[in-house]
């Protein structure tokens, strides 16, 4: 659901900017790959099982295959840490104090259960909101134009993975943040403190994943996560589809509802 645009993007905007000068990238190799496997853990190293690693599923050469998985794996590893931490806040009765809408607030949502439930209970526009918003920033980190406007390149074309181009550079007003790094804390920072860094952002990525994943499975299917049996409340709705039965409003959400084998 995160990933609504996973596949490059690219275009051409109608006005002109200053190009930003390029900054100095590298593709990923195989070899790069098991160096920094075991610089995550030494004890297991490089393990590919699956040979993703060697299988080119885009035909555009193993480097850029490599890039693709670096990408997937940092992006998916930030998301699940947001979501890991959102899921127990939520999960406490833990809201913002005011309205959602006119209507629907904030407590109204967080009253309505578990976590995939206050997802559910969520007004159609206020899901169609979020989504497009992911959009957009699914888009300006895949297109080649913004990527250039901050010096970078794709993560596929030699680009560096996990890095988020500035979004300064093609907001049509002033914006006061970035996405990525918004207070320049990273900047101050040495080689030898950002590399560790990564290192803890990827471990720590992957472990959210885990930990993410088990909470759906403990709420969906209840007792298939012992050490969280009686600890996640149980859920019945669509737990991998963005949208519930009262949303039936949107185009193909029934029939998606329909052919749902959750």
């Amino acid at each position: 659901m995160l990933s609504i645009a996973s596949a490059s993007v690219g275009f051409t905007p109608a006005f002109s900017a200053p190009a930003a000068p390029r900054a100095v990238v590298k593709m990923e190799s195989a070899a790069e790959l098991k160096d920094l496997a075991t610089k995550l853990n030494p004890i297991v190293g490089y393990w590919d099982p699956m040979n993703l690693a060697e299988y080119d599923q885009f035909s555009v050469g193993q480097d850029a295959s490599i890039g693709f998985l670096r990408q997937a794996e940092i992006k998916h590893g930030r998301v699940a840490m947001a979501a890991f931490v959102g899921y127990i806040i939520q999960a406490q009765g833990i809201h913002w104090p005011w309205a959602l809408t006119g209507t629907v607030s904030h407590a109204d949502i967080s009253a309505a259960g578990s976590p995939p439930d206050q997802w559910d209970a969520l007004p159609t526009a206020s899901k169609v909101q979020i989504l497009l918003f992911i959009g957009f920033l699914e888009i300006c980190g895949e297109s080649t134009y913004i990527l250039e406007q901050s010096g970078m390149k794709h993560y596929m074309k030699g680009g560096k993975p996990g890095a988020y181009p500035s979004i300064k550079s093609v907001m049509p007003h002033p914006v006061p943040f970035d996405l990525f790094d918004p207070f320049g804390l990273q900047s101050k920072m040495s080689p030898e403190k950002k590399e560790k860094s990564l290192l803890a952002e990827i471990n720590n990525g992957r472990l959210a994943m885990l930990g993410i994943m088990a909470f759906v499975a403990e709420g969906k299917v209840p007792g298939s996560v012992p050490a969280l049996s009686g600890k996640i409340a149980p859920y019945s709705g669509e737990v991998m589809a963005p949208f519930a039965a009262g949303d039936a409003g949107l185009p193909f959400v029934s029939d998606m509802l329909k052919a749902s084998i959750f």
